[in-house]
Order: structure tokens, then sequence, then C-alpha cells
């Protein structure tokens, strides 16, 4: 079986357990199918995608954040001069998050005995991104949803330890929101004297580098080398 093949009997088996839920809707791109399903339906069709026989999704890989705020524009666009270098700071335009979907817990799923993928994603709002923990389902979230959850500050209703995960217990926000500040909120270091470490304001200053400019080199533009004979002439 081919893999469009592959796809194509995914596809029928999600039209066929999918028929009663019309709010749900997948796009096949680029050799994957991604189902888009919304929060409040997401346990009844995951417990589906698990469940059927011929779905069998026995494995959920992954589980992410996305802050969709600030989509398909890029901190690297500058209109300053091209030779200037690191000496570049990046303009940042204000963010204009959808506040009904600004945020998207997206799950990665694989079926072993059917030998095919599949990409949920659900959206979540701004002000209450919330959505039901699949690890009743899947074991395997119980990180991935902590991470999302210290990440991107995505809450899993039902999950029984949602805790931060990899920044420590007293951080202050979400570290990959778009709009926490890259130097951070504070800066910490070990003090010596009361031996324990410490926070205290960031003292660097806040800014965005761009990547160095690559130049042509002259010494290999035509002309430019020294032929056999000039560079023989000092030679004694």
């Amino acid at each position: 079986m081919t893999p469009d093949q592959r796809l194509d009997e995914l596809e029928e088996a999600l039209e066929e357990y999918l028929e009663d839920y019309e709010d749900c809707a997948w796009t096949r791109e680029r050799g994957e199918v991604t189902l888009v399903v919304p929060k409040e339906r997401l346990l009844e069709v995951m417990t589906i995608l698990r469940m059927r026989n011929a779905l069998s999704f026995e494995q959920c890989i992954d589980v992410c954040g996305v802050d969709y705020s600030a989509y398909g524009r890029s901190e690297w666009v500058t209109t300053a001069a091209a030779n200037s270098g690191f000496g570049r700071g990046a303009h940042r335009e204000p963010l204009t998050p959808r506040p009904e979907s600004r945020f998207a817990a997206v799950y990665h799923l694989l079926s072993l005995s059917k030998n095919w993928r599949l990409r949920v994603k659900t959206f979540l709002d701004a002000d209450n991104p919330i959505v039901d923990s699949v690890i009743d389902i899947w074991r395997s979230a119980d990180w991935f949803e902590r991470e999302a959850f210290d990440l991107y500050g995505i809450m899993f209703s039902g999950h029984p330890d949602l805790r931060r995960i990899l920044t420590d217990y007293g951080f202050i926000g979400h570290p990959f929101r778009k709009d926490f500040p890259l130097i951070g909120q504070v800066e910490m270091r070990y003090d010596p004297e009361q031996q324990r470490v410490v926070y205290q304001p960031v003292s660097i200053e806040p800014r965005t580098l761009v990547p160095r400019v690559v130049r042509d080199d002259s010494r290999y533009e035509a002309g430019s080398m020294p032929t056999a004979e000039a560079a023989g002439e000092g030679d004694v």
C-alpha cells in the first residue's frame, strides 16, 4: 500500500466514525492529516480514535502548545542598513491575538497496527485556555501536558499532577508565550554569602539581534588576486 492509499484509508475511517461530529474537520497537506476538534468534544473524539479498531491510535507520542498571537510575523524583518551586522535591533509590532483561538493544544497520535499518524488540534481562548486532559486515554500524555502548561499556561482539566516540569516552581509567567519578554521577568544567581539562589531584576538590555550579514569577499573577485610574477617580485 502506498502512502497516499494509506491516507485515503485513514480519511475514510475518519469520515465513517466522525460523521455525527459536524463541527470537526480535517485537512490533508504534505502527506499528513490534521484533525481540528472543538475543545468541548475533544475527549469524545479522542476516545473514538483510540478505541475503534478501524482507527486504532494506540499511542500519543506528543502533546504541545502553540501561541498564534503573532502567527506569520517575523521578528527578523528590519529596514536597517544591510552592512550594520549585529548592531541591528528588530522592530517589534504590537501583538493582536484573536481571543477566541489564541492558543492551541496539538496532539500527535500514532497507530502501530495501521501504520499511520494523525495530528489533532483544538483551539483555546486567550483568557481561559483550558481543555480536558487525555491522560485517562493515553498515560504518555502526563509529562507532555505538564510541559504545555509550564511553557504556554494551557491548563488540562482532570490532570492528576499539573505542575511545572521545566522551569522552577516559583517561575513567573510562561516563557513560550509570544508576549513573554525574551530577557525574562527576573534573573537568578547563586549568592555565596546567603548560600542559596536569589532572584533579582533583569540587568541586560532588551533587544533582538539578527544574524550577521554574509558579504562577498573581495579577495576572490576577478583581478584582485596577485599573479605569480607579482607574488615573486619581492623574493631575494
